[in-house]
């Protein structure tokens, strides 16, 4: 198994990357890093959708700077993961409890054997959404959890529960394997930077461009019916004015102020239930804050840096804040 490697994105060294096996037999590509000397514990970079490996490069080496292990790793159903359909644009999903098997697999393959305790996640978007559902669910493996921009409900749309009664209708139709409507298999970051909504960063975005361009393999279009009916299920339950009381790992997410991709007034309002939790906002950043702008991203990692590795107590309600 490989990385994809391209001039502007060069891999930290040392990484070594394997492939491992979830429960139901697909296929999940995983890379991991150690750093030189003692290790303060394990970071697993857990994407958002359409994401893999190789765009986190940079945030590897960072982390790799900060004395800890790293491991990421590709969902099912993007990067150079297994598929749930023959398509390899489309990923798609039945239902999020599946990348659950995903962390499964991860942790008693990969996370076990060779990396240090204690375990956290730092995780973007939909890989926040999980880990906050697996969690909720008593099921974490991790000590704490960096999140940015999750997944807790979608920007801007008009109709949402019109939205959700029609995703509904068209997988319980069987046409849950189709693109969603007006949807294609082109992927998002192959369009132009201007008006894009994930980065004010071209360099960061360039570079992320540039590495699909290099292995079209990795890529994938827009979701599914089945994939966004699955997550509109599990966005449904964070609506719960209660649900986030019940997410006790200790929590730091980050929402997004310019935020055009998910709902940084949802993301806030979450947060803020959360027993052990913080929210930091960070108003001029859009979805993507670890490819925005450095200025962005500085007031990420001094958060992030008081927050990880952290002192192993049991943690208390966390204050709210926010980053001009």
């Amino acid at each position: 198994m490989r990385l994809i490697l391209t001039a502007e994105n060069p891999a930290p060294a040392g990484g070594v990357v394997t492939m491992v096996r979830a429960a139901d037999g697909v296929t999940i590509r995983v890379a991991r890093w150690h750093p030189p000397g003692d290790s303060l514990g394990t970071v697993v970079i857990c994407t958002g959708r359409a994401e893999f490996i190789e765009k986190y490069f940079e945030t590897v080496g960072e982390l790799l700077e900060r004395h800890l292990t790293v491991v990421v790793f590709d969902w099912r159903g993007q990067g150079l993961s297994g598929r749930e359909l023959s398509n390899r644009r489309k990923g798609h999903i039945d239902d999020f409890s599946l990348y659950e098997r995903d962390l499964e697999a991860l942790a008693a393959q990969v996370l076990g054997p060779f990396c240090p305790r204690p375990w956290f996640a730092l995780a973007h978007s939909m890989g926040g959404a999980i880990l906050i559902a697996q969690s909720r669910a008593g099921r974490s493996p991790f000590a704490r959890i960096v999140t940015t921009a999750p997944m807790i409900d979608l920007h801007g749309l008009r109709l949402p529960r019109l939205a959700r009664l029609l995703a509904e209708a068209l997988d319980a139709a069987g046409l849950g394997a189709a693109f969603i409507p007006g949807g294609n298999a082109r992927a998002t970051m192959s369009r132009a930077f201007d008006g894009n909504v994930l980065t004010s960063d071209p360099r960061r975005f360039e570079r992320f461009a540039g590495l699909m361009a290099a292995d079209p393999e990795a890529m994938i279009g827009d979701p599914t019916i089945g994939w966004i009916n699955a997550a509109f299920r599990l966005m449904g339950d964070f609506a719960d004015g209660e649900y986030p009381r019940l997410v006790l790992t200790p929590m730091l997410v980050f929402s997004a102020g310019e935020d055009r991709v998910v709902d940084s007034r949802a993301v806030e309002r979450f947060a803020q239930r959360l027993k052990a939790g913080r929210v930091i906002a960070i108003p001029n950043a859009r979805h993507e804050i670890l490819m925005e702008r450095d200025s962005v991203r500085s007031q990420f990692w001094a958060a992030f840096d008081a927050f990880i590795p952290g002192s192993g107590a049991v943690d208390q309600p966390l204050a709210s804040s926010s980053i001009a």
